[in-house]
């Protein structure tokens, strides 16, 4: 039987949600490291950028746009908040998708300080009219703005402060090459080897302050996908499992139990993935399959499929794309996916 809620219900319910989503952010942010010092794994990736950042701030000059790519989670958004950190610049954080208008992006360029960070999450979903308004932002430091309307409108070019654009996005294919060219530094960002993720469980558990043991620690990095936002997201899971079923303390036992319980297996396979990948297997005889087939089977986005599923799959040797499609490798044809 279906309820209706009426306006105060749902406003009460969305009330509900944005706290909900509050609380995980500042629970998210407590477990940001702060400097590169305190920010494991991405070894090259953060020795190139510590050179980057000083000798930026040695010749008083801002630091070059920056363009970060990789899958989601891998700490795009952790390292842009570090070189502002390092660089001791403010930094102004927003997302494409609250981008669409041009007056959007001049009422952010032009509110910067002298020397700060604009970073732009999922920058691959910008306009393609505001990644080219974005040229002489980047370039030289200025924006044309039009006032008025038909044959009385008038372009007045606006001088900015010198900034930095650092810009996040899982496909960095999908930027057009000029805009793309526009960033002096590219880096790809990996997924991270266990010894990492155990480091990074580590510091998150003093944090808390909860008992993480070293067993315990080894078995959630092993499942949590390469990735500190998994590894982070399973410990706070495991804690709840550990203070309901046990002393508070997450032992081996506990976080086994817990993982077990989550449907996370020691692959670090979660029921979508293992939904994938039985698909596959059983409607398309192990592939290929196109993207879009694959979507429909399954009832999620092919976007979703490729940012979040995929990268970690073909990197673990479960799948491989090939220009027909995605197929299963030999290694995955030996295990069963069943649920």
């Amino acid at each position: 039987m279906e309820k209706t809620l009426n306006s105060g219900e749902s406003f009460k319910m969305r009330d509900l949600t944005s706290e909900m989503q509050d609380l995980d952010l500042k629970w998210e942010n407590k477990l940001r490291p702060h400097s590169f010092e305190e920010f494991p794994g991405q070894k090259d990736v953060k020795e190139k950028m510590k050179v980057f950042v000083q000798a930026a701030s040695q010749r008083g000059e801002p630091l070059d746009h920056t363009l970060l790519f990789g899958p989601p989670g891998l700490g795009k958004t952790t390292l842009a908040q570090i070189i502002a950190h390092e660089l001791k610049a403010d930094i102004k954080i927003t997302s494409a998708p609250a981008i669409d208008k041009k007056g959007d992006l001049a009422a952010i360029l032009t509110s910067l300080k002298p020397f700060s960070i604009l970073f732009i999450d999922e920058i691959h979903r910008l306009p393609r009219a505001i990644e080219e308004y974005l040229y002489t932002a980047m370039e030289d430091y200025y924006i044309d703005i039009v006032t008025g309307d038909g044959l009385g409108s008038q372009s007045m070019k606006f001088q900015l402060v010198p900034f930095t654009l650092i810009g996040a996005t899982t496909r960095a294919g999908l930027l057009d090459n000029p805009f793309r060219d526009r960033f002096g530094i590219q880096e790809r960002l990996q997924f991270y080897d266990r010894d990492s993720l155990c480091q990074i469980l580590i510091r998150s558990a003093q944090i808390l302050n909860l008992a993480l043991a070293p067993e315990a620690a080894i078995e959630l990095a092993r499942r949590a996908r390469g990735t500190p936002r998994v590894a982070n997201r399973l410990l706070k899971r495991v804690r709840d499992y550990a203070e309901v079923k046990g002393d508070g303390t997450v032992t081996n036992d506990i976080a086994i139990y817990a993982l077990d319980q989550l449907g996370v297996d020691k692959n670090g396979l979660d029921e979508m993935d293992r939904r994938i990948l039985k698909i596959i297997a059983e409607k398309y005889d192990g592939g290929p399959v196109g993207i879009e087939t694959l979507s429909s089977a399954l009832g999620e986005e092919a976007e979703t499929l490729e940012e979040v599923y995929e990268p970690f799959l073909i990197q673990e040797g479960f799948i491989q794309k090939t220009p027909r499609g995605r197929m299963l490798t030999s290694y995955s044809k030996q295990l069963s996916f069943g649920q």
